[in-house]
């Protein structure tokens, strides 16, 4: 994990829709220079099939380039700290995150588990109808409630949970008396939604703004 200021959020890195390979590469040229956060989900190579990355890998370049990819996703940051106050990470909480250490203690590269610790970074959602910690739809991981948002920033002295995985509407969306905040930074999302992307930015006195990347109408005409 990292400790500073000045950071952009984890938002949504998600190479499933068109030029994904030309995306990532963006990204990723651009993140020594830019020097936002980049706490972004590890995506197995199961993942990557399902949302078409492999087939374009393998039609604009080749499969080695994808298996290049998939081994620099296992080495992405699982979490970063913010000025030892704002956590983030693209997924939740979890029920077996006692202290930091543990984050900084998962080693890397490694792939994505079925439970525990790291899966539950990746893929738990927050639910205001949960108290505690719930079954999580998904399949995989737990919801979990206000409460635990509250809980949890009281227990390790923070002020925010800063998390991504899944689309809201307005690219940004509050949850726990704006003690957690859902960052989703790809609009119009794999051309299926109609949802804004959003970006947040801390400056050096932990003040939160948000930047807003409007979803493009798509027009349609008939013609009888």
């Amino acid at each position: 994990m990292t400790s500073s200021t000045g950071y952009g959020s984890p938002g949504i890195r998600a190479p499933c829709g068109r030029c994904s390979c030309w995306s990532m590469r963006f990204e990723l040229s651009a993140r020594p220079r830019v020097k936002p956060l980049f706490c972004s989900r590890i995506y197995l190579s199961l993942k990557l099939l399902i949302y078409r990355f492999y087939d374009e890998c393998k039609r604009r370049f080749n499969v080695k380039l994808w298996k290049v990819f998939t081994d620099c996703f296992n080495c992405l940051p699982v979490a970063a700290l913010v000025d030892d106050k704002i956590l983030c990470m693209h997924g939740g909480l979890s029920p077996d995150l006692r202290n930091l250490d543990q984050i900084r203690n998962i080693p890397r590269p490694t792939d994505d588990p079925d439970s525990g610790l790291l899966c539950d970074l990746l893929w738990s959602d927050p639910r205001s109808e949960v108290k505690g910690w719930g079954m999580n739809d998904r399949g995989v991981s737990y919801t979990f409630g206000p409460d635990r948002v509250t809980e949890f920033l009281t227990k390790h002295d923070l002020d925010l949970v800063c998390r991504a995985h899944e689309v809201v509407e307005d690219g940004y969306e509050f949850f726990a008396d704006r003690q957690l905040v859902t960052i989703f930074s790809a609009p119009n999302f794999r051309g299926e939604y109609n949802n804004a992307g959003a970006i947040m930015s801390v400056d050096e006195t932990l003040m939160c703004m948000f930047q807003i990347g409007k979803p493009v109408v798509k027009w349609r005409f008939f013609v009888k």
